[in-house]
Formats: C-alpha cells, sequence, structure tokens
C-alpha cells in the first residue's frame, strides 16, 4: 500500500532536485508513511516511524556526534529515511559523520543539488499514499462484498479457495489442525509440488496469532473455525511478504468456510469429501497421476511403498431395515465408524461413503499382516454398528498404487454379491462368494440377462398370469441340493403339495428336475436373475427365510 523510498526518489518532484543517495541504500526498500519537513534536529520524539524527512539542513548542528545522534535517533524511530537540499546549509556534500552514521544504521540519505519546492513533494508522495489507501479500502470492500456473497450461497471449499487463488494469485490450502489437506488451488502452479511433503512441512509452521506470516515458509496462516471451535488453516502460499490485502482475503475466506462448515453440519464432512474425490478419481485413473499420489500424501495417506486393500462396507437393506439403513445419516455413521476402527487398528486409510455404503482404500506398512490387521479392523466396524448389521468386503491386497483401483473395484464387486448369500462373516472376500461373485461381475453383460430370461421366462409368465409361487419353489429346491424334503420344510409347504408344485415347473419348463445339469442351469439363473432383477417380488419373499 505504501511507496517504497526508492519510489518516491523516482517521482518526477524529486528527480528535478537531482537524488543522489550517498549511504543507507540497503534501506530503499522501506515503505513510506508520510514525507514530513522537519527542520530541527531534535525531531525524532514526534515521528510515528515510515516517515521520509525533508530538510535543508539549515537547523542541523556541524558537530559530527550531534549529527551521529540525529541519525541514530530517526533510525530508532523507523524513519524510512532522509532528504537534504544541499542549498543553505551544505552546499557541496554532507558531513562524514552525518553520512557514516545513516550508512551504519542502513538509513536512507539522500541529497538534492537543486532547490526543491517540498511542499510540491510533501503533496506528490502524501496525496500517491493517501490514494493507495483509498483504492485498498475499496479492495477491501470488494473483499468484503465477494465472500459475503459466497456465504450467502453456501459456497463449497473449492469454490472459495478458488476466489481467494484468483484475488491474490496465489497458490492457497485449506487442512485441518492435524495438518490433512481438505482442498486446494494452485493457481496455475504445479499441484503435485505444492502438495509433496505437504504434512511434515506444515507440522514446523506455527504462528502466535490467528492470522500471520512465517517468514521461513513464506506463508500467509489463518485459523479457521466459528463459536470457539477451531477446525483447520487457511494457508496462502507466498514467496515474500504479502500485502494486507491478502490477508483481508485470507481472513474473510476463512470466516466463509467457517459459516459453511455450520450451514452444513448435517452432510459428509471436508475430510469425506476430499477422501471422496481421491478415490473417486483413483477409480477413474487406471495410472494415478503424480499429483492424485501427492492428494493422497496430504490427506496422511501416501500409497507408495504400501499395502494396498479395497474396502466396501454395505449395510443390509432388506425388509424393514431398508428406509431406516438408506438414509444419509446412517451412512456417515458407517463411514465415521471404519474410520474410527482404521485408527484403532494403526491403518492409514481413504474413507469416503457412496451411493451404496462406504468405500474405503487401507495403506498398510509393507511389514503388517493384512490378514489380522483386516480381521481386526472388521470386528471393530461390526461391533460399533451392531444395530445395523452390514457386509464387510476386501479385494486383493496389491503393492503398486497403480493396482488400487483393481482393489477397490474387487471390494465393491464382493460386497455387492455377499448381500446376496445371506452369509454371516465378519469378512467377505472374492473366496467367498464363488459363483454368485462370478456371475456379479458379469451382471451387466446383456447374454447373461438373456440367459435367465431363457431359462426362467415360462416360469416367470405362469407366475405372472395365475399368481403362483413357482419360482419361489424353484429356488427353494436348488438352494436344498435337490433335497425336495427339505425344500418343503424351507418352503413351509407340505410335502404333496411342494411335489405338485415341482412337477408343475418341470412341465412348464420342459425339464426334468432330477438333471444335475437342469438344476445347475437354473440355480445359475436364479442367481443372475437376481442380479439383474433385484426388486422383484421373490425378493422379499427369499429375505423372510
Amino acid at each position: 500500500m505504501y511507496p517504497t523510498v526508492a519510489e518516491v526518489l523516482a517521482l518526477p518532484v524529486l528527480r528535478q532536485g537531482r537524488p543522489h543517495v550517498v549511504a543507507g541504500a540497503a534501506g530503499l526498500d522501506a515503505p513510506v508513511r508520510w514525507a514530513h519537513v522537519a527542520e530541527v534536529a531534535d525531531i525524532a520524539h514526534l515521528l510515528r516511524g515510515g516517515e521520509l524527512v525533508l530538510t535543508t539542513g539549515v537547523a542541523l548542528p556541524d558537530d559530527g556526534r550531534a549529527l551521529a545522534r540525529y541519525v541514530a535517533d530517526l533510525a530508532g524511530v523507523g524513519a524510512a529515511g532522509v532528504v537534504v537540499e544541499l542549498v543553505r546549509h551544505w552546499s557541496d556534500k554532507l558531513p562524514a559523520a552525518l553520512v557514516g552514521a545513516a550508512e551504519e544504521h542502513n538509513l536512507p540519505l539522500v541529497t538534492l543539488s537543486r532547490e526543491t519546492r517540498f511542499v510540491s513533494v510533501t503533496e506528490a508522495v502524501n496525496g500517491q499514499i493517501v490514494d493507495a489507501q483509498v483504492a485498498e479500502l475499496r479492495a477491501a470492500e470488494r473483499v468484503h462484498e465477494t465472500f459475503t456473497a459466497l456465504t450467502v450461497a453456501g459456497a463449497e471449499p473449492g469454490v472459495v479457495l478458488g476466489e481467494v487463488a484468483r484475488l491474490t494469485e496465489q497458490p492457497v490450502v485449506l487442512e485441518t489442525l492435524s495438518h490433512e489437506v481438505l482442498a486446494y488451488d494452485a493457481a496455475g502452479t504445479d499441484p503435485a509440488e505444492l502438495l509433496t511433503g505437504w504434512p511434515s512441512r506444515s507440522r514446523v509452521v506455527q504462528v502466535g496469532e490467528r492470522t500471520g506470516y512465517h517468514p521461513g515458509s513464506g506463508w500467509l496462516v489463518t485459523v479457521v473455525g466459528a463459536r470457539g471451535h477451531d477446525w483447520g488453516r487457511l494457508i496462502l502460499v507466498c514467496a515474500d511478504q504479502p500485502p494486507h490485502r491478502h490477508r483481508v482475503v485470507a481472513e474473510r475466506a476463512a470466516s466463509a468456510l467457517a459459516v459453511h462448515r455450520l450451514v452444513a453440519k448435517d452432510s459428509d464432512g471436508l475430510e469425506r469429501q476430499a477422501h471422496r474425490a481421491v478415490l473417486a478419481e483413483l477409480l477413474a485413473s487406471p495410472a494415478p497421476t503424480a499429483e492424485l499420489l501427492a492428494r493422497a500424501s496430504a490427506l496422511a495417506v501416501p500409497l507408495p511403498g504400501r499395502q494396498l486393500v479395497g474396502l466396501a462396507v454395505r449395510p443390509r437393506l432388506t425388509g424393514t431395515a431398508r428406509p431406516a439403513l438408506s438414509t444419509p445419516p446412517v451412512l456417515r455413521e458407517l463411514a465415521e465408524a471404519t474410520v474410527l476402527a482404521a485408527r484403532r487398528a494403526k491403518v492409514s486409510a481413504l474413507v469416503a461413503t457412496d451411493d451404496l455404503g462406504v468405500r474405503a482404500l487401507l495403506a498398510l506398512s509393507p511389514e503388517a499382516n493384512a490378514d489380522a490387521v483386516l480381521h481386526r479392523l472388521a470386528t471393530d466396524v461390526h461391533e460399533a454398528r451392531a444395530s445395523a448389521p452390514g457386509v464387510l468386503a476386501v479385494g486383493t491386497t496389491v503393492t503398486s498404487p497403480a493396482d488400487a483401483r483393481r482393489t477397490l473395484l474387487e471390494a465393491g464387486q464382493v460386497a455387492a454379491a455377499a448381500l446376496g448369500t445371506g452369509a454371516e462373516r465378519v469378512l467377505h472376500r472374492l473366496s467367498d462368494v464363488r459363483l454368485r461373485g462370478l456371475l456379479h461381475l458379469l451382471s451387466g453383460d446383456e447374454r447373461v440377462t438373456a440367459f435367465a430370461f431363457r431359462e426362467l421366462g415360462p416360469l416367470l409368465q405362469r407366475d405372472a398370469a395365475t399368481g403362483s409361487r413357482l419360482l419361489q419353489a424353484l429356488r427353494h429346491y436348488c438352494e436344498q441340493g435337490g433335497n425336495k424334503s427339505a425344500a418343503a420344510a424351507a418352503a413351509h409347504t407340505s410335502r404333496t403339495a411342494y411335489y405338485q408344485q415341482l412337477a408343475r415347473i418341470e412341465q412348464v419348463l420342459g425339464v426334468r428336475l432330477e438333471e444335475p445339469e437342469s438344476m445347475l442351469s437354473l440355480y445359475v439363473a436364479l442367481l443372475a436373475w437376481d442380479l439383474t432383477r433385484p426388486s422383484e417380488e421373490d425378493s422379499p419373499g427369499r429375505a423372510a427365510q
């Protein structure tokens, strides 16, 4: 906001006086808060710092000690510099004591070899300062209006940070108090370079106030929080000391972020949103980019050099539990239970909710016993969610970030297949879902759907036309391995009535159920039909068994 001594000396009104810096050149970058004419030696106690003192020198002493004290007093109060006109007192050069003292204190000492109208100098300098202050106030007002509008609109953190980057042209990062990156805008710089090693770099940056500049890192840090509950830090990455307007932008952005968190308290937290974004990109990217790996590391989940395991947690959405379990609050509770279990198992993990439940990527150390860690984590999740039973499934353990997508997809496929088995396990793996898992992998193939309809079509049409339950009777028969007595008991039907249903099934389908291939083919068709038509009326009936 304030011009420097060098910038003031470049003004036309001073250039006419032929300014010459005779000492203290190291201080030419000092800001000039005001230009002040002073013809007395005892002036320092009347100054507040940042003044450029203009003098003809007529009242200054010739004594070397007095001149040295004059300079020392000005430097002591933070004066920006001294401009001496070489016309009335000293016409050729300044005394060596004055020059030496100025050099010692790095106080710019400038001579003017021509007579100069100091009133014109003060008008030009002070006018420039006032204009800059007015511009700064107007800019602050625009900043206030911008972030007020964002606050009222409930803008997401990414939008707020984008505005910060636009206004300051500097990278900006929002992190938790534990130094995990929630959102960022690289402002055109390399995101991977910005985020690499972020948690360790951030831990050493501490400021003693809510907003402060850390010279060692070049970071402007603002604490984010409201109602006495701080939860994050907004960091503006600057190469040099930032101007005051950047501080205003950072503080207004922090306020907008704090309000957004209060208003959005019923939705997923910013941590889960950040985790969801990384998981989504891992699923969409066969080969993770350096930026993506840096983002995961900035969330305290390093992926290279780790054992990576995809995890899927799905609530059982059947019967009367369906409305309650499908609500977002329950899924968020399930996610938090997973996060807590991962912390207890001392496992770094990306955890987020999706449309079906919770998805996670666990990053285990190379020395960890993956089976033991996974069993402990799954047990903790089940205990935390005892009132809402669900399915926990894992994919294959991999050792390369490039395979993270595969293990995540496998976990989701195993969970979906396991939901249909009714098997109660602490943890489901690919080896547990067997045929049902294979069919789930192929469920999007139209040929599988066509096969299921070819096998079961006549039976489905008969049930639809007459209201019979032949499809359900066939299901009991296949699930009991062709044991008619056991199937009748499972169907809660007398043997005579059940045998009649089986005979009718054979008649409608034109097959003999005792033939192994017929039973196998029909059972595969039933499993495939369940995957393609999960809402059929037979599903609730099956769940009621």
